[in-house]
């Protein structure tokens, strides 16, 4: 699979990396719907990764509707990756951006402030 390398040091953990690379290649149909992904063991050590992580970005996926497990079938892009959540989180993407601005943040800081939100556990 293509996919840019997955920085092991940086301040995204490698398994939200690699997520957030499928889930654009997806949405973005460089990964059709359907494409079947390689399995944990061999992406993982494609990429030169701990089996567990790429197995946490998979769970990650699977429970944002990107991919589907079809048990010893293995794991392809779902068929809607756009999915009936695409208007609402567009829509919150863009009062975060409104709020942001608002208070005079730059763009780097905004994403700042989502990659914590995001690393956090839900509240």
């Amino acid at each position: 699979m293509d996919l840019d390398e997955i920085d092991p040091h940086g301040p995204v953990p490698p398994y939200e990396q690699l997520r957030a690379q499928i889930a654009a290649r997806a949405h973005d149909s460089r990964l059709p719907a359907g494409t079947k992904l390689p399995t944990v063991r061999g992406l993982a050590e494609e990429l030169g990764l701990a089996a567990n992580t790429v197995a946490k970005a998979y769970r990650r996926l699977e429970a944002d509707g990107v991919i589907e497990t079809h048990g010893r079938r293995g794991t392809f892009v779902a068929s809607s990756t756009g999915g009936p959540a695409a208007g609402e989180l567009t829509g919150a993407a863009d009062g975060f951006a409104r709020v942001a601005r608002r208070h005079g943040l730059t763009l780097p800081e905004a994403q700042r402030l989502l990659e914590r939100s995001w690393s956090e556990p839900p509240r």
